[in-house]
């Protein structure tokens, strides 16, 4: 696969390391040859790097395979979901989950991303239901503002709200960066 032909969510090698593609942009600066920067994350660590390769470059996709997953519980911070494909159990460490635990609900629908036979990866959906349990009283007419109020959700997750969100409410939340979409229906 050419550097040129890849795009966010491509799952690559690099230095015998599988990284996710999390952006990309082509590049050609005036008559130089193009390039494409990368940043990934590795899967393994879930450290970021960012890095440039030249446009015909050849990139090698990592050997992966992606089972769709139901997440169950959490227990002495593990955290365990089900292989919708042979129902077995599929164990993560707290730091592997990292940042991620803030949306997992039970029974939601997930995807695991296995390499080497071992389970590297959590795919969550693009956004979340999540209730307001702690926050600030809303102020009376606000409406839409560009000021938004902190808060706290029943998952743990900090964010900031806008001045009419209630404490209580059911809001959308991206999973990607955390912040609020709009109320839940």
């Amino acid at each position: 696969m050419k550097a040129s032909d890849l795009r966010r969510g491509n799952i690559i090698l690099h230095n015998n390391t599988p990284y996710s593609v999390m952006d990309f942009h082509h590049h050609t600066p005036g008559n130089l040859r193009a390039l494409v920067q990368l940043k990934l994350r590795n899967l393994l660590t879930g450290n970021q790097t960012e890095i440039k390769l030249g446009a015909t470059d050849d990139v090698q996709p990592a050997d992966v395979v992606t089972y769709p997953a139901v997440y169950l519980y959490a227990d002495q911070g593990d955290y365990f979901f089900m292989n919708n494909e042979n129902y077995e159990e599929v164990k993560f460490p707290a730091d592997q989950i990292g940042e991620k635990r803030y949306f997992l609900q039970e029974q939601m629908a997930v995807h695991i991303t296995f390499y080497n036979g071992q389970p590297i990866n959590v795919e969550l959906p693009g956004s979340v239901k999540l209730k307001i349990v702690e926050t600030d009283p809303e102020l009376k007419g606000a409406t839409i503002t560009n000021t938004g109020k902190p808060a706290k959700t029943d998952t743990g997750l900090a964010l900031s709200v806008p001045q009419f969100i209630k404490q209580g409410e059911t809001i959308l939340v991206s999973t990607t960066d955390g912040k609020y979409l709009g109320r839940a229906d």
